[in-house]
């Protein structure tokens, strides 16, 4: 049932707030040091400031890392009350850990802010965003200014794939990963969502809540490597374009009628040499037609099995991950 908040009772005073940090990890053991270091620091901060609760916490969750990382985080759990861990039984992926830990925080935090483990998010960017909480917003998004640490190859795919998303029809914030701040409710209405193929970048403007954004430089990797090669990238648009648009699926029917067209008129052509009786040449262009033809063919049909791929997922509504341990 969907899950109705009276919102003039629901907010309230941010010195009573739980923030909870949600950080999902894979293989982030060179960088996670420093990473507890600096948020503990800021979270500390925080609470003295009065901008947040003294239960206020740091939510690491361990995507089924293959390295020391879930050692880390026992160890920064069971020296700190400010640090917990969550243990998921399994790589799940980056969206679906988010996930867990947004299902998890829920339940006792008034709001959370998401981020991930490299650091490249300016983590100073996130007491502005509970003053814009505080102000009314259920969603803040932290947005890039530019991307001038990035390498050229980084910069140029990612802005190919927000237009490339913005062309299909996906809503979403340019330059917005998953740096963003959500109430409780927005959270729990998130939650509605049972979609197994996330995408948290289109789903969250789904929910139509107030909304604001915190404008940040985007930052240097720390340590460790980049969890988003182009092969990931490249599977992140697929899944993004095809649980929320059908575009591509009405670009193969556009396709067909303009081959459909060129059939008619290479049609007219040769019944035009012919009745003048004149040969008709160019079997090495009817060669190459009939091979640009099949590929996209080939194309088309790896469009519609994407979605048919989709489907069979949702179908089989399997849980999005398994929680091994919570150390609080």
């Amino acid at each position: 049932m969907p899950i109705s908040l009276d919102y003039t009772s629901y907010r309230i005073n941010m010195e009573n707030s739980t923030l909870a940090i949600i950080v999902p990890c894979y293989n982030e053991e060179e960088v996670l040091p420093q990473t507890n270091l600096q948020l503990c620091a800021l979270l500390n901060e925080m609470i003295d400031k009065r901008l947040v609760s003294q239960e206020s916490y740091i939510l690491y969750v361990n995507d089924g890392s293959r390295d020391h990382t879930w050692q880390l985080i026992a160890q920064y759990s069971e020296a700190s009350a400010h640090v917990r861990g969550l243990k998921l039984a399994g790589n799940v992926g980056h969206q679906n850990a988010l996930m867990a830990g947004l299902e998890t925080a829920r339940e006792d935090a008034d709001v959370t802010v998401s981020i991930d483990a490299d650091l490249q998010d300016d983590i100073h960017a996130i007491p502005e965003m509970v003053k814009k909480y505080n102000d009314g917003c259920d969603i803040v998004y932290g947005v890039r200014r530019k991307r001038t640490t990035d390498t050229w190859f980084k910069r140029t795919t990612a802005q190919l794939f927000y237009k490339f998303m913005t062309g299909m029809g996906v809503k979403s914030v340019y330059n917005h990963a998953d740096f963003r701040l959500m109430s409780q409710r927005a959270v729990n209405a998130l939650c509605q969502y049972e979609e197994r193929n996330l995408f948290l970048r289109g789903l969250v403007p789904l929910l139509g809540y107030k909304t604001d954004s915190v404008y940040y430089d985007r930052l240097e990797r720390q340590a460790g490597e980049s969890k988003y090669p182009l092969s990931k990238m490249l599977s992140f648009a697929i899944d993004g374009v095809t649980s929320f648009s059908v575009k591509p699926l009405r670009l193969i029917f556009y396709l067909g009628a303009l081959f459909l067209l060129i059939s008619l008129g290479i049609l007219v052509y040769v019944i035009a040499a012919l009745c003048q009786g004149r040969g008709v040449q160019g079997w090495a262009s009817l060669m190459l037609s009939i091979w640009f033809v099949g590929g996209c063919l080939l194309i088309c049909l790896s469009v519609i099995a994407a979605y048919i791929g989709r489907i069979y997922t949702e179908g089989k509504h399997r849980p999005r991950y398994n929680i091994e341990k919570y150390k609080k």
